[in-house]
């Protein structure tokens, strides 16, 4: 067999042909991301000092830490008599007056930072943060999930009954639209029908196409059926809401983030301190471990945020000075050091033994 003889003008020639392509995908890889970085401008309440990411593929650039609906320990942080429990507000003065002025407050703290999403998971919580942001609207995206008139209840598990819940909702909160209807599926979603499947992604479906949400997904604490969803429904599915908390780990074969990628799903995640187990304090502001807490808090954003494949955690902070230690621990190295990882994996060692009865299936999460 001959070889054809490479002259030194051949060599010049092909050599310029690979240079060439190669500027042109380098001019192709700078225009797309001058193009990011024009759309990220472009975000509600942009910020030059917060991170955003990409909700997958509804295109909407999020806070890489966005708020969570919970508002628990928050009766630490309010200066009145009287308790406030993790899920409704008050309804009686002063209390009532002094829960909504945090609210606001706090809402407020999060937009001045670059803080654009927030996550309102049951009936309570949309009713605070639709009347939190009332006459500012378009500073946040608002993820919406009046779970209780949700697929969790057997009574409203057909695509007519959805649709009914969100229309309520929606009504009752005086809101045009939802940014992102994520229907809070079964905790074990595997238990749904085929039929029940189909039903939410026919009712997000249609709530998208008559304008009622601009995007939809899903949440549940069951891996594998979140991604059988993904993959089944991939038009519906735009992002999904999943526990991730500081001691979870991707798992290096049938992860959950393989479909995730695959199909380009955006995805919160829930329970970052693992419902405040990961702290020694209980939320107050005075409390003696309020500084190692909020270190721990820093600490564990940053090690969520070293997965590309998260768009933002969602924790539910309570205060200004928790928007404050959220918006340091983007601007935090992100990476931590050896001693940094020896000593997250120590509190997290100690959030899984603080763990509560009710909160043991955490556990489940710790490879997704």
């Amino acid at each position: 067999m001959t070889r054809k003889r490479l002259t030194r003008r051949d060599f010049m020639k092909d050599s310029a042909v690979v240079a060439a392509g190669a500027a042109v995908v380098a001019g192709a890889a700078q225009a797309g991301a001058a193009k990011a970085d024009e759309d990220v401008k472009k975000t509600r309440s942009y910020n030059p000092e917060m991170e955003y990411r990409r909700l997958g593929k509804t295109g909407l650039w999020v806070s890489a830490v966005s708020l969570g609906g919970h508002w628990k320990r928050i009766d630490k942080v309010l200066d009145v008599p009287g308790r406030v429990n993790g899920w409704a507000p008050p309804k009686s003065s002063p209390v009532a007056d002094a829960f909504h002025k945090n609210r606001y407050e706090t809402l407020s703290r999060c937009i001045e930072r670059g803080i654009n999403l927030v996550d309102a998971c049951s009936g309570p919580e949309i009713m605070a943060y639709a009347h939190a942001l009332r006459g500012r609207r378009e500073k946040m995206f608002l993820c919406f999930s009046w779970y209780e008139k949700e697929p969790r209840f057997p009574g409203w598990r057909t695509k007519a009954k959805l649709l009914q819940g969100l229309d309520e909702g929606l009504r009752d909160a005086k809101l045009e639209y939802a940014d992102l209807w994520r229907i809070s599926a079964h905790i074990r979603g595997s238990q749904h029908t085929k039929a029940e499947e189909e039903a939410i992604a026919e009712a997000l479906a249609e709530a998208r196409k008559a304008g009622k949400v601009r995007f939809t997904g899903i949440s549940s604490h069951d891996r594998p059926w979140l991604r059988k969803m993904i993959e089944t429904y991939p038009d519906a599915i735009q992002a999904v809401l999943t526990p991730y908390t500081a001691n979870s780990k991707e798992l290096p074969e049938d992860s959950l983030f393989d479909a995730v990628r695959k199909h380009d799903v955006g995805v919160l995640g829930i329970k970052p301190f693992a419902s405040n187990s990961l702290f020694k304090g209980d939320g107050s502001p005075g409390s003696p471990h309020a500084a190692e807490d909020d270190r721990r808090a820093r600490l564990a954003l940053r090690y969520i945020l070293c997965n590309p494949a998260i768009t933002a955690p969602i924790p539910g902070l309570i205060s200004n000075q928790q928007v404050e230690n959220a918006v340091a621990a983007v601007k935090e190295r992100r990476t931590l050091d050896s001693r940094e990882t020896a000593e997250l994996e120590a509190a997290s060692r100690q959030m899984w033994a603080n763990l509560p009865q009710g909160y043991q299936w955490l556990k489940e999460w710790e490879y997704v």
